[in-house]
């Protein structure tokens, strides 16, 4: 492998998404490999809550329905713009609530226990808020958490095994909630196989596609995934609080949603002030209450990126980011006590790294003042992110540098070895 600098702008040379960098607000002087956590503010984005903005001052409640981006018909349009991306179609989807919102909406909707059938199945390597939701949903119903929650348990701490998931489909389980790619590690589940089996098994399955969507392409309606649900201020670049998507498999369609609202409502039904609600025929129907604007309108601009850039692009020029970074820490940094400790190969490894140290919140720290953004995750990982869209090869070779330099000349050794408020 070649290690020198001149090599990582051969590859920025070669790169075909390098313009959209330029899309992009990058903090000075730094590498920002932070964007699974929160992405980076795009000129796209900006101008489109701009517009959205100017609309309110110009047109005020004739912006539902007179503007050129009339927002009654918002959510649903982001949906549609968003289907591409989790191989949906476009009245699959719809750009609403947050992650957990929607999961407890899914779960009223999909969760229904019958006699001894009443059980969840999770993991224990999923996302706390997730498993929180899972939880109050059950109590709801009246099931203990403790008898009525299965979690997969991992063998390694850091990855699930596809055999270990689908022995757990027992005859006493009736919903199944995944990560389509762990938060941790980076490993990316087998969605399809694991639809399979569920359904085999008659249990309805879904995943949160957090960490993945944006990142990787995705089968959602070829696959027969039950349900879906996500946050879009990760490598969506929707901005913090922005407003999260669900997906619901049109073999659903028609029944009603768990929890109804006003914006449950089918469009031409809505303003008829009924109390019988007439559900949208469509995701939409998944909808609670009126859109947030301000926080859905980033993604009409960071959408139209990844129209532009295509999803196989982005995923291409990910894991060749990901991959370079996992060569350069093999070759520069073995003597310093590093694990890898997401998958190596390609077809199970998400958009991030995972790097484990026993010194790891410090370390992050000692980056971080040197001049890259990583992401410290308890108890011993560093996450580095290189995101396609606007990271290059040459800032994962400096960020390998910069690394080597603070373990070299112990930096790290100046900060405590526990994370801050926020990590």
């Amino acid at each position: 492998m070649n290690t020198e600098k001149a090599y990582a702008a051969y590859l920025d040379q070669q790169d075909k998404l390098a313009d959209f960098r330029h899309e992009f607000y990058i903090p000075h002087d730094t590498i920002y490999f932070d964007g699974n956590s929160l992405g980076l503010l795009s000129k796209r984005a900006e101008q489109a809550v701009h517009d959205i903005v100017e609309s309110w001052k110009t047109d005020a409640i004739d912006g539902w329905t007179n503007d050129d981006q009339p927002w009654y018909y918002l959510s649903e349009k982001l949906g549609a713009m968003t289907a591409p991306l989790i191989g949906a179609k476009p009245d699959e989807v719809i750009v609403t609530g947050s992650t957990t919102s929607n999961l407890h909406q899914l779960t009223a909707s999909f969760y229904k226990p019958a006699g001894k059938k009443a059980k969840i199945l999770a993991d224990t390597l999923n996302f706390p808020s997730d498993i929180y939701a899972l939880k109050s949903q059950l109590k709801l119903n009246g099931f203990d958490p403790a008898e009525y929650l299965l979690q997969v348990e991992s063998e390694d701490g850091n990855t699930l095994e596809t055999q270990n998931i689908i022995n757990a489909m027992t005859d006493d389980v009736v919903f199944i909630v995944l990560p389509s790619v762990l938060y941790r590690s980076g490993q990316v589940l087998d969605m399809k196989t694991l639809t399979r089996e569920a359904h085999k098994r008659g249990i309805p399955i879904g995943f949160d596609l957090c960490h993945s969507i944006g990142a990787m392409p995705h089968q959602l309606s070829e696959w027969g995934v039950d349900f879906a649900f996500w946050c879009t201020y990760k490598h969506l670049n929707a901005g913090p609080g922005s407003v999260a998507g669900l997906y619901v498999n049109r073999k659903h369609f028609g029944q009603e949603p768990g929890l109804a609202g006003w914006f449950s409502s089918a469009k031409e039904k809505q303003f008829d002030m009924a109390h019988v609600l007439t559900p949208a025929p469509d995701a939409g129907t998944y909808q609670i209450g009126t859109p947030h604007l301000l926080s859905a309108a980033p993604l009409l601009g960071s959408l139209e990126m990844f129209y532009e850039a295509g999803i196989d692009n982005i995923r291409q020029k990910s894991l060749e980011l990901t991959q370079y970074l996992i060569e350069l820490l093999e070759r520069e940094l073995t003597d310093y006590s590093f694990t890898i400790a997401n998958p190596r190969d390609t077809a199970t490894r998400g958009g991030h790294v995972n790097i484990e140290h026993p010194d790891a919140a410090r370390i992050c720290k000692a980056l971080k003042a040197d001049g890259v953004i990583p992401d410290y995750r308890r108890p011993n990982g560093i996450r580095l992110a290189p995101v396609a869209l606007y990271n290059t090869f040459t800032d994962v070779w400096d960020t390998i540098q910069i690394l080597k330099t603070i373990m070299i000349e112990e930096r790290y050794k100046f900060f405590e070895n526990e994370r801050g408020i926020i990590a």
